[in-house]
């Protein structure tokens, strides 16, 4: 019984009019008077830029085609950390020291809807500072389209300029760091390398100034070839000797001169054989002239070693110093921060618009829910 005494007194409260009143005339009237006496006008500053690569920045009549034409991948990947950086809170704290940020953007004292709150925290301020900034990347042409909003165009646009700024600083930095710490390795490198030359090369000096030497091997080998010579010629003297021997005199004058030049060359042979087991000229040493040798050719082989070391570590140095010099990160700004005219947002008509033809939905959404209810009552 009470429902159905209620179900008529609904009907007489919803009236179409009280209907249209409530959901259309009220949510039209807040919002009339909100963009008309409460709304700040924003005003967006627009930049577009990228991130080109030393050796990617073409030249000639083609340039500016390849230039918006599309980036490679590398590139693409400097534009993303750059879009990163420009949304990070780090560079925030430095816009907000320096410009004011938490002032400037709690202001308007009557826009409630985007105003910063005065006791906003880091979060606050980072989560706004993100809402009313505006990083935009192109994939296909590696553009960046920054826009910043702000409650005066000339704080928009010194905002914008102040992001390009610190956005060239920071591909700037990276580029030289990368580059020093790649020719810092390349120049450590070459250090070693000269110092292990250096190194080589004073053994190899001191073993010369130590055994009186300029190569032992070359030595050894003229010294072998000399023997071989001497012991070919006696070996030819004593076959002489031992078949004149067989016909002559032994006292015949022929037999003595060839028995006197058999003995002067053993003897001789017997002085280089001497001379090629000893380590130098100094009487008390007893390493054999072989041993010398190959003592002599490991120190050289060292030395050529260590010089080709100190090549390819110079060749190494020169080749990173240009391969820095090709990945040298340039900001290139195709159009700079602008300055608005006219403001952006809000916009009114629009958003009265849309809330009007939204609140005109819901009052026939509710007025034939109305409708229903009474004629299942009837």
């Amino acid at each position: 019984m009470s429902a159905t005494r209620a179900t008529p007194r609904l009907g007489r409260l919803l009236t179409p009019a009280r209907l249209a009143l409530l959901l259309i005339g009220m949510p039209m009237l807040l919002a009339s008077v909100y963009f008309g006496l409460m709304a700040q006008d924003r005003h967006v500053s627009t930049s577009v830029l990228t991130v080109r690569r030393a050796h990617d920045e073409p030249t000639g009549a083609g340039g500016l085609a390849m230039l918006l034409g599309g980036a490679g991948g590398a590139a693409q990947e400097d534009v993303r950390l750059l879009r990163d950086y420009m949304l990070s809170e780090g560079l925030l704290h430095q816009l907000d020291a320096r410009f004011g940020l938490r002032a400037h953007y709690g202001a308007p004292k009557h826009d409630l809807l985007y105003r910063l709150g005065p006791d906003s925290l880091r979060e606050d301020l980072a989560d706004y500072w993100r809402a009313r900034t505006s990083v935009r990347l192109d994939e296909v042409s590696g553009l960046l389209t920054v826009q910043v909003q702000a409650f005066d165009p000339v704080m928009a646009q010194q905002l914008n300029a102040a992001l390009l700024a610190e956005s060239e600083r920071f591909v700037n930095t990276i580029s030289q760091r990368i580059a020093s710490e790649q020719m810092g390795f390349a120049q450590r490198e070459l250090e070693r390398a000269e110092q292990a030359l250096a190194s080589a090369r004073a053994e190899l000096l001191d073993f010369q100034a130590r055994h009186q030497v300029i190569d032992p091997l070359a030595d050894a080998q003229a010294s072998g070839a000399l023997a071989a010579e001497l012991r070919a010629q006696l070996a030819r003297l004593e076959s002489e000797l031992s078949t004149k021997q067989s016909y002559l005199n032994p006292d015949a004058a022929e037999l003595v001169t060839l028995r006197a030049q058999v003995a002067a060359l053993r003897l001789q042979i017997e002085r280089e054989s001497r001379l090629a087991t000893r380590a130098g000229r100094q009487p008390d040493s007893a390493q054999a002239l072989h041993r010398l040798a190959a003592e002599f050719h490991e120190l050289k082989a060292r030395h050529a070693l260590a010089e080709a070391r100190q090549r390819s570590a110079l060749g190494s140095v020169e080749a990173m110093r240009i391969e820095a010099g090709r990945k040298v990160r340039n900001l290139v700004v195709i159009e700079p921060p602008t300055r608005p005219e006219r403001a952006e947002y809000p916009h009114a008509a629009a958003s009265l618009l849309t809330l009007l033809l939204s609140c005109v939905v819901l009052y026939g959404i509710v007025r034939l829910t109305v409708a229903t209810v009474q004629e299942h009552r009837d």
